[in-house]
This record gives structure tokens, sequence and C-alpha cells, in this order.
């Protein structure tokens, strides 16, 4: 059992190989949301309940970012004992500083001032998002230890594991939604937040047991190299600071639609809009850690790779805009998805504006993952910042000076943010590549 052979020839099959495993995986994993709002619409109030489930999973976004990366670095960085147990000591610190602050976070003081006085809540959806944020307590470090586990499983080639890790949680999940769903009368924001919590529960600890032979593996490895905690701190704080301002950014999102014209039908759509793109966008987001695999140590791999990226753009965009622009569109949000006629015409002009996604994700996925292979971290922090920056510029503009309806502002600002991040790590993408191509 061994790492990944950089000197083997790739090929598009090859790669396609071993991408379908992960890209299963995040396929799995963007049904919750679809299914989730699903169950949260057929129940009592879904407005209300709807938008406080998107604002507790936007919360418990921003307080899992710093640990979102993790499968990166284990990716990168398990070759050895060593570095086995300094990682994983790691990951175990930075779990228990966001469980904590989250734990801060639900004082109900604090907690009242963000969400009412700071986002403009109602109190009612204030209120129902409390209650799932608690549910959510142990959301954050669940997913830094499934993280870590399944970043070792694809250093080593067993990414089908992965796929079968989700495979648990989506099955769990799905039994947790179903039974409060028909056999309790609970708030529907309180079902969803529960089935999550199940369900990432159950994949982190299957996760673990699939790794036990492959940690046996690289405990028997001699040292390769010598790794520090400031080593990886260094490597590691561009990566988790990108993730912090990337998914940080939702709640501040939500602060703007909270502000602008038609506020609780713009939050209400937002996850079902949020879930069906990620379906597309998860295509992208599972190639990061294949181009980091397989790209080899001299860039042999980057040319095929480079190709692949540039197909999988093309198919998932091109899917996206076809559901966007037929009534297929109708049939997802109204039958599927369960939303009212109503909510249904809404969330059409915004799921078309946004359909450009899922390619700008494979390729600021593909630049980043060129980046983290050869150790170039630095230029991704700033580069999330301008889509920060972006994402926040537009929607001040569209909703305090066009008083534009809040989702159209937000999808129109997830793109323009996406380009300006895409065109800054352009440059330093570009060096490595044609150091790669020069040799």
């Amino acid at each position: 059992m061994n790492a990944i052979n950089s000197s083997v020839v790739l090929s598009s099959s090859k790669i396609f190989k071993f991408w379908l495993p992960l890209a299963a995986t995040w396929l799995m994993m963007s049904l919750e949301g679809p299914f989730i709002a699903a169950i949260i619409a057929r129940l009592p109030e879904p407005k209300f309940n709807l938008a406080a489930y998107g604002v507790a999973f936007s919360f418990a976004l921003i307080i899992e970012a710093p640990v979102i990366m993790i499968m990166s670095a284990s990716t990168a960085l398990v070759k050895d004992k060593l570095s086995l147990t300094k990682l994983k000591r790691f990951t175990y610190a930075i779990n228990g500083i966001i469980t904590f602050g989250m734990l801060l976070f639900l004082i109900p003081s604090v907690f009242e001032y963000v969400t009412i006085y700071l986002m403009s809540l109602p109190k009612k959806v204030s209120d129902l998002t409390y209650i799932a944020t608690i549910i959510l307590l142990p959301w954050p470090s669940t997913i830094g230890y499934r993280r870590f586990y399944q970043g070792i499983m694809i250093r080593y080639n067993f990414t089908r594991r992965v796929a079968y890790g989700t495979v648990i949680r989506l099955i769990m999940m799905s039994l947790t939604a179903l039974i409060l769903y028909l056999y309790y009368d609970l708030d529907g924001v309180i079902v969803g937040a529960s089935a999550l919590t199940v369900g990432v529960t159950s994949e982190a600890i299957g996760s673990k047991l699939m790794s036990l032979d492959i940690l046996k593996t690289i405990k028997s490895n001699s040292v390769s190299e010598e790794i520090s905690y400031k080593g990886i701190a260094s490597f590691y704080y561009p990566l988790a600071l990108t993730s912090l301002l990337g998914l940080g950014v939702h709640p501040l999102v939500t602060f703007f639609i909270g502000q602008s014209r038609m506020a609780l039908e713009s939050l209400a759509v937002l996850p079902v809009i949020n879930s069906l793109v990620f379906i597309f966008r998860s295509t992208g987001l599972s190639f990061q850690e294949v181009a980091i695999a397989l790209v080899g140590e001299k860039g042999e791999g980057y040319s095929p790779l480079k190709k692949f990226a540039q197909k999988l753009a093309v198919v998932s965009t091109g899917l996206l805009i076809v559901i966007a622009i037929t009534p297929l569109a109708r049939l997802w949000f109204h039958n599927v998805s369960g939303l009212s006629n109503e909510l249904t015409e809404f969330a059409i002009l915004p799921l078309i504006i946004i359909a450009l996604m899922p390619a700008l994700s494979v390729f600021v996925s593909f630049e980043r993952s060129i980046l983290v292979a050869f150790k170039r971290t630095s230029p991704i922090t700033p580069a999330t910042a301008i889509e920060v920056i972006g994402i926040l510029l537009v929607l001040y503009l569209m909703i305090n000076e066009y008083d534009i309806v809040g989702v159209v502002a937000a999808m129109t600002a997830f793109l323009v943010g996406r380009l300006g991040a895409i065109f800054y790590l352009y440059l330093p993408y570009l060096k490595i590549t044609r150091r790669i191509i020069d040799k």
C-alpha cells in the first residue's frame, strides 16, 4: 500500500477513474441540501424555517472554515508516522478552538445581538436559527476529523472509501430526517439540523474505521522529511484564512439580504438555489484534491489534468444552464424542492444569473490545486479576500444604491467576486505552470 506514483503517465481515463469516487462523494453531499430543503418546505411555516435553516447553516459553515482545508493538507503532507502524528494533533487543536468559539457564539445575548441587531432577522427566524445552531454544535469539529482521514485515503489512492463514507452519511441523514418528519411534530429547521449532525458524525466514524489499515502502513514508513508544527502552520495558515474568508462571507450576504427588498422571500429561496447550484459546483470542488494528488512532484500530470478540467467546466455549467432556462427549473423548485408557485417563480432569475458558477469553481479549484501541490499557498488568501470584497461591494451597491431584490444581488455578487479571485490567482499559477512546461 503506497502513495500515488507520480511517474505514471496520466490519461483522461485514469484521471476519470481517480476523480469519479470523489465526484460521487461531493455529488452525494450536494444532495443533502435539496433533500432537507424539500422536507422543510413540506412542514408548517416553510418560509420562516427555510430562512432559519439557511442562516444556521451559514453560521456552521463559517465556524468550520478553519478545518475545511485539512483534507488538502493531509493529502499533501501525510507521508510517514511523524507527519501523521503532528498533523493529527494540529487538526485536533483547531477542532477544539472552533468548538469553543461556537459555544461563545451561542451565548444568548451574543447570538441575539448578531441575528437581531446586526442582521435584522425577524425574532421568530432568530429563535429558530438559535435552536438549529445548538443542534449543529458538533458539526464543525466532526468535519475537521473526517476530512483529515479522507485526505489520507485520497493520498493512498483509496478514493472509493471516501465515497463509501459519504454513502453512510447520506443514509443516516435521510433516515434521521424521514423519522423526525413522519413521527415527530417538530419545526422543519430542527429536523434539518438534526439530520445534518447525525449524518456527518456517522461519516466521520466510518472514515476513521476505513483508514485503520492505511494508518498502519503510514506508521511503518521511515521518516522522509522533517516536519514541524511551525512548518504545518505556515503551510496551512493561508488555506485556513482562505476558507474563513470564503465561508465567512455567507453570514454577511445574509446580513445584506436582510436589508433588501423582498428579504424574507430571498432568504427562503437562497438555500434552495444554493443547494441546486452546489450539485454542479461539486464537480469542481472534488477536482482540487485530484489535481493535488496526481500532478506529480515535477508537474508531470499538469497537461492532462488541465484538459480534463476544461471539459469538466463546460459540462457542469452547460447542464445547469439547460436546467435554468427550461421548464426543468420549475420542476425542480416546485415539484422536487416543494416551493410554492410564488417562490418558484421568484427563484428562477437568480438561478439563471448564477449558472456560470460551476465552471468558475473548476477554474479556481485547479489554480488552487497547482499552488498547493507546489507549496505556494500564500497567494490563495489575498485572492479570496478580493473575492469577498467584490461580493460585499456588489451587494452594497445593488441593494443600497439600486434597491435590487436581495437574492438577485447575491447571485450577481457571487459571480463578480469569483471572477476577481480567478484573475488574481492566474499570475502565480502561470509562473508555476511555465516552469512545468519549460521542463
